[in-house]
């Protein structure tokens, strides 16, 4: 996949467009439309996006809370098979323009000449037109326009919609299997570890504490969690901690931090990935650090036992 604003050997090709936060199982339906339709008339295929969320550049204090930052996102992207991923700043310049303005500037900059469109897609300033008006502008300029199939997503015999902002709820909530089906992968976070609060390791589980590389990346509810954890090339497994550490009271600080199985390494300023596999349960305040203990050691038991079922 080639990856740019214009890249010096872009081939005409047939594009969709879109923020496409996640790459989830509905977005990479989509592509697969846009590659079908491209093999169809043997033209390369794109997608259009964005590196920052147009909503953070017209509203500065906006926190998308997203799901893939833009370098995870044109890596899951590479995944899809797409040519191209032409990436677009955002500017308001960009959000006033009108629908049939920016399919203009994707024929003539880009040599987009097929456009696919999401079922429910809008673009422009304008956002009461729709595919009829998306269909009349190309003819003007010269762009087949096609109208994209709807995902359907079958789960526990009932059809459901899959979208960023329903995955997003998900997590919020602490739902990170559920998710995962949607994603069509286990939610991840990449960060660097750092020094923490050294606790740990006296009461028998040491911890390696995540700082987020992102801080628009979003982090799943507060509670414990059976993860995967990728370092130095290898994958351990690891029980996480999400939360405010009550039983210890550390104060307003919320914290990452896991407690990884079978590892004795130094991780310090070192990357780190964390996969997330099941919540098993909410953050909880003790009365004294003897129960902590007891209740990590049933919580480590148990996603052992999870993470055992995982690998199967």
């Amino acid at each position: 996949m080639k990856i740019g604003a214009i890249c010096s050997d872009n081939r005409p090709s047939v594009a969709t467009i879109g923020f496409f936060d996640g790459v989830h199982r509905g977005h990479r339906y989509l592509i697969e439309q846009v590659c079908e339709a491209a093999a169809v008339r043997g033209l390369a295929s794109s997608v259009v996006t964005f590196p920052v969320h147009p909503r953070k550049v017209m509203q500065a204090d906006y926190r998308p809370e997203l799901l893939t930052t833009c370098d995870e996102k044109v890596a899951l992207l590479a995944e899809t098979g797409i040519d191209y991923c032409i990436m677009l700043d955002f500017t308001p310049d960009i959000a006033r323009l009108s629908a049939r303005e920016f399919m203009a500037i994707l024929k003539e900059q880009y040599q987009i000449q097929a456009l696919v469109i999401g079922y429910d897609h809008r673009f422009g300033h304008n956002r009461s037109e729709g595919f009829d008006d998306y269909v009349r502008y190309g003819r003007e300029l010269g762009m087949e326009v096609l109208l994209a199939r709807a995902y359907a997503y079958m789960k526990d015999e009932a059809e459901v919609t899959v979208s960023s902002s329903i995955i997003r709820r998900l997590l919020q909530e602490g739902d990170v299997s559920d998710a995962a089906e949607y994603l069509g992968y286990d939610f991840f976070l990449d960060g660097t570890v750092i020094n923490g609060y050294h606790v740990g390791r006296k009461i028998g589980f040491p911890t390696a504490n995540l700082r987020v590389d992102d801080p628009d990346k979003l982090v799943p509810a507060d509670g414990v969690y059976a993860v995967h954890v990728f370092f130095g090339g290898r994958k351990y497994g690891g029980m996480l901690s999400i939360g405010y550490r009550p039983t210890l009271d550390n104060g307003p600080e919320r914290s990452i931090e896991v407690h990884i199985f079978d590892f004795n390494v130094d991780a310090y300023h070192q990357p780190m990935r964390l996969s997330f596999v099941r919540r098993t349960r909410p953050e909880l305040k003790f009365d004294t650090i003897d129960e902590l203990i007891s209740q990590l050691h049933r919580d480590e038991a148990e996603i052992k036992a999870i993470l055992s079922i995982k690998q199967l």
